[in-house]
C-alpha cells in the first residue's frame, strides 16, 4: 500500500540533535510527489540564481530560462532598469523570447508577432482591430522579482518572498573580504546527473568526509584535519587551510591560497572560492532521478595570456566532478534498494548536510496542504 504525502514527511525527524540524527528517508529522493512539492514550495519559493550581472549590463540584453517549470526572462530596460517577466505571450501562450541570450530593441513573439517593450508593456497586436473590451494596459508580460547581488542575478516567483539580501542572511557579510565581484567569468560545464539534486548537495555537505577517499588529487593541497563547517541562517560555510604538494601536478597548481572556501546557500547554490578562482555550482532538479549542474568559473585574470593556465584549472575542476558524477549516481541506485531506508550522519563532519535536511524538511511540511497529504 502506497503511503501518504503526510507519512513520508512525517518519518523524518527534524528536531533531533546532530548526535542523534539520521538524514533524511530514501523515499524523500525518489518519490516523484516529493519532487513535485519541492518545485512548488522550495523553488518557486526562493531566490534563484538565474544569470550573470554582465549578461545584462546593456539596453536590451537579456537572458531566459526555466524556473519550477516555468519559463522566464530578465532584461536590461532602456531606463537602465533589470526586469523580470514570465516568458509567455498573452495571447496564445508561446514563448515571447526563444534565445537563451543576446539583445533587443524590442520583444516579439514568433507565434503571432505581439510586441511588447523592454519594460514587458504591450506594444503592438497585428490585425487585431474590431476586439472589444480588451485593455492592451493589462495584456503585458507578466512581471517577476528580480535582484542582483555581487555579479549574479536572482529572481522569485513568490512576490511574497523576503527580499534577496534578507534571504542571503549573513552569507553576503561572511563572503565579502572576499571580494568575489572582482573576478571575472571564463567558462562554463553543464553536467546531466542521473540522481536526485538533493544526492548532490549532500556529497557537497558532508564536511570532506568523502575527499580522501574519492578526490586524491584534491585531498592533497587541503589540511583535512583541520577542515571546518560552519552553519548559519540558511547558508553554510565549509573551509580548509591548504598544503602545499606535489603529489597531482595540476591541482597543486591551479588551487592555491592560505584557504580554500567552500559556501552552500539553501537550496541549491554553491560557491567555492580559492586565491584568484572562483566556481559557482548551480543544482536544477529535472525530476525524482535527474538533475542538471551547471558550474560557471571566473578567475582574477583572464587575459589571453592566462588562458592556458585557467584552462587548466578548469579541468581539475572537471575531474573531480567526474568523480562526484559516477558516487551520485551509484547513490541514487542505492536509495532505491530495499536494503535502505536512511542513514546516520557523522558529527564531526555532516552537520552542513542536517541544516540541509532541516531547512528542507521545513519548507515541505509547511507547504503540504490537507487535499495534497491524502494522494
Amino acid at each position: 500500500m502506497q503511503s501518504s504525502l503526510e507519512q513520508i514527511l512525517s518519518s523524518y525527524n527534524d528536531h533531533a540533535p546532530l548526535s542523534e540524527a539520521s538524514t533524511i528517508p530514501a523515499a524523500w529522493y525518489v518519490e516523484p510527489r516529493i519532487a513535485e512539492l519541492e518545485r512548488l514550495n522550495v523553488f518557486s519559493k526562493t531566490w534563484q540564481l538565474v544569470a550573470r550581472t554582465d549578461q545584462v549590463e546593456k539596453p536590451g540584453e537579456f537572458v531566459s530560462t526555466r524556473l519550477a517549470g516555468e519559463p522566464i526572462v530578465v532584461i536590461r530596460g532602456n531606463d537602465g532598469t533589470l526586469r523580470g517577466f514570465y516568458n509567455v505571450c498573452r495571447h496564445h501562450a508561446a514563448a515571447v523570447v526563444t534565445q537563451p541570450c543576446g539583445q533587443a530593441s524590442i520583444l516579439q513573439c514568433p507565434y503571432h508577432g505581439w510586441k511588447y517593450g523592454l519594460d514587458g508593456s504591450l506594444k503592438g497586436m497585428p490585425e487585431f482591430e474590431g476586439v472589444e473590451n480588451f485593455e492592451r494596459s493589462e495584456n503585458g508580460l507578466v512581471p517577476i522579482r528580480v535582484d542582483t547581488w555581487e555579479c549574479f542575478v536572482f529572481v522569485n516567483l513568490d512576490p511574497d518572498a523576503v527580499p534577496l539580501r534578507e534571504f542571503l542572511g549573513r552569507l553576503a557579510n561572511r563572503i565579502a573580504s572576499l571580494e568575489i565581484g572582482k573576478l571575472h567569468y571564463f567558462d562554463r560545464r553543464t553536467y546531466d546527473i542521473h540522481c536526485n539534486w538533493k544526492v548532490f548537495v549532500d556529497n557537497y555537505l558532508d564536511g570532506g568526509y568523502h575527499v580522501p577517499y574519492l578526490h586524491k588529487g584534491l585531498s592533497s593541497v587541503l589540511d583535512y584535519k583541520q577542515y571546518t563547517i560552519e552553519n548559519e541562517d540558511r547558508y553554510c560555510l565549509q573551509s580548509s587551510p591548504m598544503v602545499s604538494s606535489d603529489e597531482d601536478a595540476a591541482t597543486g597548481a591551479t588551487r592555491k591560497g592560505d584557504r580554500a572556501w567552500y559556501f552552500w546557500q539553501y537550496p541549491n547554490l554553491m560557491i567555492n572560492c580559492y586565491e584568484g578562482y572562483m566556481d559557482t555550482n548551480y543544482v536544477i532538479p529535472i525530476d525524482a532521478d535527474h538533475c542538471r549542474v551547471i558550474f560557471d568559473f571566473y578567475f582574477a585574470d583572464v587575459s589571453d595570456a592566462r588562458r592556458s593556465y585557467n584552462q587548466q584549472s578548469v579541468d581539475v575542476g572537471n575531474r573531480v566532478q567526474d568523480e562526484d558524477l559516477g558516487i551520485c549516481e551509484d547513490v541514487q541506485r542505492g536509495l532505491k534498494s530495499r536494503a535502505y531506508g536512511a542513514g546516520r550522519l557523522s558529527v564531526r563532519r555532516e552537520a552542513g548536510e542536517q541544516l540541509f535536511h532541516r531547512l528542507l524538511a521545513a519548507d515541505l511540511k509547511r507547504g503540504v496542504t490537507p487535499s495534497l497529504a491524502a494522494d
